[in-house]
């Protein structure tokens, strides 16, 4: 990019840019000398299990919605329009499901890591497998999204690109170590607000800049960028009703229902009741989200339609939307610096939920197993010390994002979306099959993951051959600089931590891949659309673990340890008389009275009914935690 086109902050862009850092820092300070102190690990890691429903539910959106998200999805509507907007409608099954299915299940059980109920469900083993594919998936995703705004920011101001860094990098670590899980869903819901008001600002002034609501919706619409709803059953698509709307529920599953980031805050909950609602409330708010980044694509393409701005555009495409943002805020003090803000609070509130819950696996999952022992002081100085860690792997991972070039960045966030998947299939099979065994839990996750990435691989290999048709645009001009952005896209689009930064991603990736003749044989397989990967490697786990359980020989009903069922086939059989549903389901209903080798001290969970709160189970922990401890030595 000339630096004569770079666009410049004012002094009151940084005082805004610098307030938010400031405030998120006060707020992580502000938890660490209040309340408890963060001197237990319940406080650190689950925020004392006292929150309510609203901060919640903000912060659920706010962990989803990266800063790779916010500058995505405006390019995925500006490149290809709106049809990805139907996405919205997978967020309907995607957030009921885990609020009725899920949440019940792992709420009852008291956990603190999701994956301790596939110890309790299956063995230690599947346990640290499901463990370290979060690990594995979450660390690669951290360098790209604390990278990500930097970068932009970087090739369109000229602003310190390393600076960036490490302030994003070392004010999330502060907060996120002094303050704990507290402290990061408060600043969430802070950022949040800045995610929001920076989105408008940016939609409003770049409506007013193109000429009005009216002439917005004339010039997309000559452009084509209204999508009307395509119902074609072809699995490799890039975006249809089915893929998005049926697809994007397994996206929007492995992310809401399995996921430790996501399933901490319901779990930090006061009741079960809180964590059920804080599903609902997060769903206007993910409809707006959506809403927004898709008309801020609308109002961007409208504003350069029919502009000839290549030898504008930055030296990286995938600084195109800060620029067109850049752009528009020009001139009006305070605002470029309000959205930059807004970026950076998107990418601060999901790599501090990455480093809670990192910290939070690691502790309950591969260090407390093996020294039982530990005291709580020494305990929660640990789960600091670790977060504090992944906070500096943040760092260095953010450096090794810089040195990649962009297909093996592009592998390794096809290796991090395609994880999702299979630990949702694993979670699925462990709960709706009650005759599902350790055996076939480990086959299953281990073909789940093999497909996905033979699948995944086998695509970009497939793909690096084939030509790419240019999107339509209002003309020829237009058609180049949409293509031009579209290599912007491609740098994001396969990364599903986070649902949306996979979904922007990885369908850039689909649509490069086109080629003006339909593929055949297995390349016609490798172009199978992204939004079908979660789902497809969720079946393949499912019914290849049904196999190898049966062959093995199926878990008895007296093995499977209560309250880690979910009666599905229980409540969609239940037309049938109840002794042959009996015999079909195998299965302990939730909230079933604990048979006396599983009572206080000697067993493996407790159910509790939905509502009862935080203070009356209190007493019950040190037993569960006992039982957990001695059932691990068995195994």
């Amino acid at each position: 990019m000339d630096p004569s086109d770079q666009k410049h902050f004012t002094v009151v862009d940084y005082v805004i840019f610098a307030a938010l850092l400031a405030a998120s820092v006060g707020i992580g300070l502000y938890h660490a000398l209040s309340g408890g102190r963060q001197r237990t690990t319940q406080e650190f890691l689950m925020a004392d299990r006292s929150m309510s429903c609203l901060p919640i539910s903000l912060s659920l959106i706010a962990s989803f919605q990266s800063a790779v998200a916010i500058i995505g999805v405006p390019a995925e509507v500006y490149t290809h329009g709106t049809q990805y907007w139907f996405i919205g409608c997978a967020y309907v099954l995607g957030l009921l499901i885990p609020a009725h299915v899920f949440i019940p299940v792992l709420y009852k059980l008291r956990l603190s890591s999701v994956y301790q109920y596939l110890e309790l469900r299956f063995c230690k083993a599947v346990r640290i497998c499901g463990t370290l594919a979060f690990i594995f998936q979450t660390v690669i995703y951290m360098g790209v999204c604390v990278y990500t705004p930097a970068f932009a920011l970087n090739a369109v101001t000229g602003f310190e690109l390393w600076a960036a860094v490490l302030a994003t990098g070392l004010v999330c670590t502060l907060y996120t170590t002094m303050g704990g899980l507290k402290a990061v869903i408060w600043t969430d819901v802070f950022q949040t607000v800045v995610m929001f008001a920076g989105q408008l600002a940016v939609i409003v002034v770049g409506v007013h800049q193109t000429g009005g609501v009216s002439e917005v919706w004339r010039k997309v619409q000559e452009g084509n960028r209204i999508s009307a709803l395509d119902l074609n059953p072809d699995p490799t698509e890039r975006h249809t009703f089915w893929t998005l709307g049926v697809g994007g529920v397994f996206l929007m599953l492995s992310l809401y229902g399995v996921n430790q980031a996501q399933v901490q805050r319901y779990l930090s909950a006061r009741t079960e009741k809180e964590a059920v609602r804080s599903c609902y409330m997060a769903f206007p708010s993910l409809q707006l989200s959506l809403a927004l980044g898709c008309v801020m694509g609308l109002v961007m393409f409208a504003r350069y339609c029919g502009e000839d701005l290549s030898h504008k555009l930055p030296t990286s495409r995938d600084a195109m939307v800060l620029y067109f943002v850049m752009d528009m805020l020009q001139g009006l003090p305070g605002l470029p610096g309000l959205f930059v803000a807004c970026l950076f609070s998107a990418a601060l509130s999901t790599i501090s939920s990455a480093f809670n819950s990192l910290a939070t696996v690691t502790m309950e999952d591969l260090v407390k197993p093996h020294v039982p022992a530990m005291t709580e002081a020494r305990a929660t100085l640990l789960s600091k010390v670790l977060a504090m860690c992944y906070g500096l792997l943040c760092l260095a991972m953010a450096y090794l994002t810089h040195l990649m070039d962009d297909s093996v960045l592009q592998v390794a966030l096809k290796i991090f979306g395609m994880v999702g998947g299979p630990v949702l299939g694993l979670f699925c099979l462990g709960m709706f099959f009650p005759w599902a065994n350790s055996t076939g839990a480990l086959a299953g996750l281990g073909a789940g993951l093999a497909m996905s990435f033979w699948v995944g691989i086998g695509s970009l290999v497939a793909r690096s051959s084939g030509t790419r048709p240019l999107p339509p645009g209002c003309n020829m001009t237009s058609a180049i600089h949409t293509a031009a952005l579209g290599n912007f896209t491609l740098r994001y689009t396969d990364s599903t931590v986070f649902f949306v930064v996979f979904t922007v991603v990885v369908s850039q990736v689909n649509h490069l891949s086109l080629s003006f003749s339909q593929p055949s044989g297995l390349n016609r397989f490798y172009s199978m659309s992204y939004m079908w990967y979660s789902a497809f490697s969720c079946f393949t786990v499912i019914l290849t673990g049904l196999v190898i359980s049966f062959l093995t020989g199926p878990m008895k009903e007296e093995d499977v340890t209560p309250g880690t069922i979910y009666p599905l086939f229980g409540k969609l059989l239940c037309f049938l008389p109840e002794r042959l549903k009996k015999k079909l389901c195998c299965l302990t209903p939730l909230g079933q009275t604990l048979p006396p080798q599983h009572k206080e001290g000697n067993g493996l969970a407790l159910p509790q009914e939905d509502g009862t709160s935080h203070e009356e189970t209190e007493k019950f922990l040190p037993e569960v935690q006992t039982a957990l401890v001695e059932h691990e030595t068995t195994v």
